[in-house]
């Protein structure tokens, strides 16, 4: 795998710690702040569905250079973002669940941030898609 296709699916270092950092304030919050719902097992499912964004976050960023085909390479990182994807959208359902508590406020605004700082994998799951794409008609994507 040529070093400028592998570049394309590597995070910046930078983007990496502000999302591990906004996972893990997220987590806390979610887990020992004080948050609260009507609804029954609402703050439970909150509390796992956080858990398994960041876990899903971990993976997406996860170095995929031990993967030999750069076709499968790009399966994977697809994979990832698409579960990142639902696992914000499962944690933004549970967030609106929430309904008192002294970090109610907190939560939504962290989650909110998490959420924005994630926006870009849609363009870039489609710079993937589109690698993908060349690599199964036998081009050389990006040039590489």
């Amino acid at each position: 795998m040529s070093r400028g296709a592998s570049a394309v699916r590597a995070f910046d270092a930078e983007w990496i710690a502000a999302v591990r950092a906004g996972s893990m304030a997220l987590v806390e919050l979610a887990v020992w702040g004080e948050v609260t719902s009507a609804r029954v097992g609402a703050v439970e499912r909150l509390r796992k569905r956080a858990l398994e964004l960041g876990a899903k976050l971990r993976s997406l960023c996860n170095d995929r250079a031990w993967i030999p085909h750069p076709r499968e390479q790009l399966k994977s990182a697809l994979a990832g973002a698409l579960a990142v994807s639902e696992a914000c959208a499962a944690v933004d359902a549970s967030v609106r669940e929430m309904d008192g508590g002294r970090d109610l406020t907190a939560l939504r605004q962290q989650h909110a941030a998490l959420a924005r700082r994630l926006d870009c994998l849609r363009e870039r799951g489609n710079c993937w898609a589109a690698e993908l794409e060349a690599l199964n008609r036998g081009e050389t994507p990006n040039g590489a």
